[in-house]
């Protein structure tokens, strides 16, 4: 064929044989993977099978089977049964792993055996970039996303979902039987034709309902809200969309504002994440390095219990409150509309009243830690009374450590960019981990395993990074 390139013939030979290593180039960043894994102390982190055994059959070296997975998850390959089919035909895992060629089921029990040893490595390398001090700026962006299970919402079960398939399975039921009276009533073939198949849909129905009404006993015997067939510890949690859920878990990164790595993650079976926010400040401070370190966070995790808990720790949140009143979508004035004066212990109100603290009748209040403002005289004339409340006056409830939440108030109009700098810092993470994972998400089943798969992407990500940072010569001088 004249004027093509030409390949070499299938059956041609050379003077001399070819070698792996021939097939890798320097800056192929399957050269990291390896320079990691071989500088890291196995046996500390938890791989047990460092030590063989004296007798049996020979397994093999947990350093292996962990390029193995870091390898796949860095090339979108999480599969056991795909990563076994790339060992035999992929020259760089070839070359990473000595042309070994374990088993699906081998590659899967190490990924469910050394979860724990596993989550080490992802951490040793956050550790690795700690002491390259990437982590300067001591600003970290917190978000969360929901990850799908393997379980579908059909085999996830609460008492409200419960109670609406077996009405809905009555509903059809009774439409059914109106159809087999009318079948009856006509008569003819037709009917004797549908009859039989009606009758066995309304059957079906009824062993549907007992079905039902047996999930409803196990979901009162079951010390939890819900039930999932095939994994477990997957929950229902709801969406941004309206009536819409994921059956799955809760992801958490805490991720650095200056080069975007992941420094904590964790996974949760709670859809909230008002309880998150101290947890996830206190593990990015301490994989960080500092004694004090800002945390940019959305509304969802807005608690003032997390946010009192934060003081003191060397955690510095910031963050919008909630507004959960709807006032301001009524055209009625807010808690934000009155301005509270430390200095005088007051609050003035949008008509310039002054709100001071009222006389404490009781100490066995609901909560004793709330101090009620008023001004019982100013209200009655007030002009603006329509748009402050429709009572004989207004009454506000300050929590005694609202001083705690006002300091955090300043520094987010300090740092009006701060929820920008967080939506662009996190949520980039999360859309290239999602795209990773495919549409499945999730391919392991119960919290300990999705842990385990968690940080193994994450690890993927803090690498791809890193590469991308130093180029591939340098992250493994750094790593030596």
């Amino acid at each position: 064929m004249k004027r093509f390139v030409e390949g070499v013939a299938r059956d041609q030979g050379g003077l001399f044989p070819a070698h792996l290593e021939d097939f890798v180039a320097e800056d192929n960043p399957v050269r990291v993977v390896d320079a990691y894994i071989e500088a890291l102390d196995l046996r500390e982190l938890g791989f047990v099978a460092v030590d063989p055994s004296a007798t049996g059959r020979p397994g093999y070296h947990p350093s292996v089977l962990l390029k193995l997975y870091i390898y796949g998850y860095l090339n979108r390959i999480a599969s056991s049964r795909r990563l076994e089919r790339e060992a035999g035909r992929n020259v760089e895992l070839m070359w990473l792993t000595g042309r070994l060629g374990p088993d699906h089921k081998t590659i899967a029990n190490f990924r469910k055996d050394y979860g724990p040893a596993i989550q080490k490595v992802s951490a040793q390398f956050v550790e690795l970039c700690r002491q390259l001090g990437l982590f300067s700026r001591a600003i970290i962006a917190v978000d969360r996303s929901k990850f799908k299970a393997v379980n579908s919402r059909d085999n996830n079960f609460t008492a409200n979902k419960v109670a609406r398939r077996i009405e809905q399975a009555e509903t059809h039921i009774a439409r059914y039987l109106t159809a087999l009276e009318r079948a009856d009533r006509q008569g003819g073939d037709v009917a004797e034709e549908r009859t039989p198949r009606i009758r066995e849909k309304i059957e079906s129905l009824r062993r549907r309902i007992e079905d039902l009404k047996a999930m409803e006993q196990q979901l009162e015997a079951t010390p939890g809200t819900q039930v999932s067939l095939t994994d477990p510890d997957a929950r229902a949690m709801s969406t941004a969309g309206k009536g819409t859920d994921v059956v799955g878990y809760n992801v958490q990164i805490a991720v650095d504002t200056e080069h975007h790595l992941i420094l904590a993650h964790e996974v949760t079976t709670t859809g909230s994440d008002r309880a998150q926010l101290a947890s996830m400040g206190e593990a990015a401070r301490d994989a960080s390095g500092h004694t004090s370190l800002t945390v940019l966070a959305d509304r969802g995790y807005y608690s003032r219990d997390q946010v009192l808990a934060c003081e003191g720790s060397g955690i510095v949140p910031i963050l919008p409150k909630s507004d959960t009143s709807g006032g301001a979508t009524r055209g009625v004035f807010t808690i934000q509309d009155f301005i509270y004066d430390s200095e005088h212990d007051r609050y003035t109100s949008p008509a310039g009243q002054y709100l001071t603290q009222a006389a404490v009748r009781s100490t066995r209040g609901p909560d004793p830690e709330l101090v009620r403002c008023r001004n019982l005289d100013a209200c009655g004339a007030c002009p603006q009374k329509l748009r402050c409340t429709p009572y004989r006056f207004k009454q506000i409830k300050r929590w005694k450590h609202d001083g705690v939440l006002d300091a955090m108030q300043v520094r987010l109009e300090r740092m009006p960019d701060a929820m920008k700098i967080r939506r662009r810092t996190v949520e980039h993470p999360f859309g290239t981990i999602k795209s990773w994972m495919g549409a499945t998400h999730f391919l392991t089943k119960t919290l300990t395993n999705v842990k385990t798969e968690t940080s193994l992407q994450v690890l993927a990500y803090n690498l791809k990074r890193m590469i991308a940072i130093f180029g591939v010569g340098p992250l493994i001088r750094a790593i030596a």
